[in-house]
């Protein structure tokens, strides 16, 4: 494992725990997907999937309001050179497997 993904999963476990304390949205799950940092560690995409899917956006809207909350706590417990800026991003990956599940189940 290189070091760029030693630091890509840190920094998920970390953000997980992180949205699990901070963000209240109790009639949600907010599931960090991916991390993927730039190589000189400035930005980080970090990659979310909710359930239920009509509270993606509510939930989006909660993670970004924490962001400088996030930062600070993993300031604290992550020893990085540069802490990377996050950019938030919806993994459309369930939704997709949810639509190709719906269509195998018509087609039959």
């Amino acid at each position: 494992m290189s070091r760029m993904d030693q630091i890509n999963e840190q920094l998920g476990q970390e953000l997980a725990r992180l949205i699990n304390e901070l963000v209240e949205m109790p009639n949600a799950l907010i599931t960090v997907t991916q991390v993927k940092c730039s190589p000189n560690l400035r930005e980080a995409t970090v990659r979310i999937s909710v359930l239920p899917d009509n509270l993606t956006g509510t939930a989006l809207k909660q993670v970004k309001k924490q962001n400088s909350n996030f930062i600070k706590h993993l300031n604290k417990r992550l020893v990085l050179k540069n802490m990377p800026k996050l950019r938030w991003q919806i993994d459309p990956t369930e939704r997709k497997a949810e639509e190709l599940e719906q269509t195998i189940k018509n087609l039959n």
